[in-house]
């Protein structure tokens, strides 16, 4: 059997067709447990990126109304579009002074804490099944956004407190997904059942900015934390009953299906959990290059995902109860982009014998340079608002391709530690959302379109850099420290 130490050996043989030995009947993916877990994946992560945006949209309505008037829409740069009265509020939630630098920390503090939680979160997936990591993970976020009010009432270092904590919970959902998917998902149908599984953070963003919209225009804000926080017990009960560690354990599964995936992933695992090469993995060019680029990407990812409401508000002139439908299109694209794309992705690599490489390598560069030049052709539209939201939304359709480029790399080059993994790139991947929004507010602090122009800028330039770096030092076989017995699926 050929060493694993270069890209390109065993690139044209997938691991599923190699040799009448190796090959295993597929399972069907109708009603099966594979694809049960990414359902209920996606529904978890769904409920992460609710928890998480909801801020963004409430943070308009949660402001002065000296400086929001009538808290539908501020003195925009853009003139303000016709929006349906308010229903007056008897109970009318708490509003706030707070000015532009403070909204940038209380937006990015979530990450502050998110970022302590990676790599331990891997490790610990590791060591102890990511199916309890994970549940907790998610139930302290839930707990701690059902309290978001009460700290807001006390101050905004009480609110920043609690968001750090709710990131500290976060920080091991992505990282634990990738130790589980690690032992469940069969190497030719990894870009179809990850992209299935975290479609739901798109979606959360999708369906949580309008719902949130509507919930401020007829509730108050603080009613947008407890109606997510409760969807996230729901979600809690689901994963607790249906959720397990690895095919072996799961009570349910077929053995026609837990044959094949332990057949298709028995040469890729490494033999001892206990043994991490912890130096070959910091000192691994291909991972380093994932590192970049998820950095890279994230930076216009976290800059949209907590400022477009934002930007929709004080810029395009947009109320509340608008605003959260429209700064919903960029992420619904994203969505049905990164679902296209994931089996696209399959489709190269198992029928057209694609290397892993090359399809890992091409969709990055789709995923991060289209949204680059999309990001900043919107800050030249002017208070041209429909042609804003089409680049917009076209620059995040195109993100949503990454999803099957870099994203998944971490399974291709060491799929025993792709939770470990995970948690490096994501540890390097959480600054943008630490520092990217404090450094917007402060470059955008008199709402120009021209100072916004300059933050698109910033993010699009990084975009690029990402994308060629990752191009170029990028790779797709299994590492050698990533395995005892050498071997590289190469698919």
């Amino acid at each position: 059997m050929l060493p694993s130490g270069s890209d390109t050996e065993g690139d044209h043989t997938p691991l599923l067709h190699r040799s009448t030995e190796d090959k295993v009947p597929r399972a069907p993916a109708c009603g099966s447990s594979r694809y049960g877990l990414a359902l209920l994946s996606s529904f978890g992560f769904f409920v992460v990126y609710s928890l998480r945006v909801n801020l963004s949209v409430a943070m308009v309505d949660m402001l002065n109304s000296t400086r929001h008037s009538g808290g539908n829409h501020s003195s925009s740069v853009c003139p303000a579009h016709a929006a349906p009265a308010r229903p007056k509020h008897v109970n009318a939630a708490s509003v706030y002074d707070w000015d532009s630098k403070t909204q940038g920390w209380i937006l990015g503090s979530f990450f502050y804490g998110y970022i302590l939680t990676q790599v331990p979160g891997g490790y610990l997936a590791g060591r102890y099944g990511p199916k309890w990591l994970l549940g907790f993970g998610i139930l302290g976020t839930v707990v701690f956004t059902l309290l978001t009010p009460v700290a807001a009432d006390l101050g905004p270092s009480y609110l920043i407190a609690v968001r750090v904590l709710e990131g500290i919970g976060e920080g091991v959902t992505f990282p634990s997904m990738y130790v589980m998917w690690a032992a469940w998902a069969p190497p030719l149908e990894r870009s179809r059942l990850l992209t299935i599984s975290y479609i739901g953070a798109q979606l959360g963003t999708v369906v949580s900015l309008p719902v949130a919209g509507e919930i401020l225009f007829y509730l108050d804000w603080t009613y947008v934390f407890y109606v997510f926080g409760v969807l996230g017990l729901v979600w809690f009960v689901l994963w607790v009953f249906l959720a397990f560690d690895s095919p072996n354990i799961h009570p349910r599964i077929s053995e026609q299906e837990r044959l094949y995936i332990n057949s298709s992933l028995k040469n890729e695992l490494a033999t001892s959990a206990g043994r991490i090469p912890w130096r070959a993995i910091l000192t691994s060019g291909p991972l380093w290059a994932i590192v970049v680029a998820h950095f890279s990407y994230n930076w216009t990812f976290y800059t949209l995902l907590t400022l477009l409401p934002t930007y929709m508000n004080d810029v395009l002139g947009f109320s509340i109860q608008q605003n959260g439908l429209l700064s919903a299109l960029p992420y619904l694209g994203c969505a049905v982009m990164a679902v296209l794309s994931g089996q696209l992705a399959d489709y190269l690599r198992e029928t057209c014998l694609c290397r892993t490489v090359t399809v890992r390598k091409a969709f990055s560069i789709v995923g991060m340079i289209g949204p680059a030049v999309f990001l900043v052709a919107a800050g030249f539209t002017g208070c041209n608002y429909v042609m804003t939201v089409t680049l917009l939304t076209i620059s995040s359709a195109l993100g949503g391709v990454s999803a099957s480029g870099f994203n998944i790399n971490h399974l291709d080059i060491a799929p025993s530690y792709a939770g470990i993994l995970l948690g490096i790139t994501n540890t390097f991947a959480t600054i943008p959302g630490m520092v990217g929004p404090v450094i917007a507010r402060v470059l955008t602090s008199q709402n120009t379109i021209e100072e916004w122009q300059t933050v698109f800028f910033i993010a699009a330039a990084i975009n690029l850099f990402g994308a060629v770096f990752y191009a170029l030092f990028g790779r797709g076989a299994v590492q050698p420290w990533a395995v005892h017995a050498s071997f590289s699926h190469g698919d």
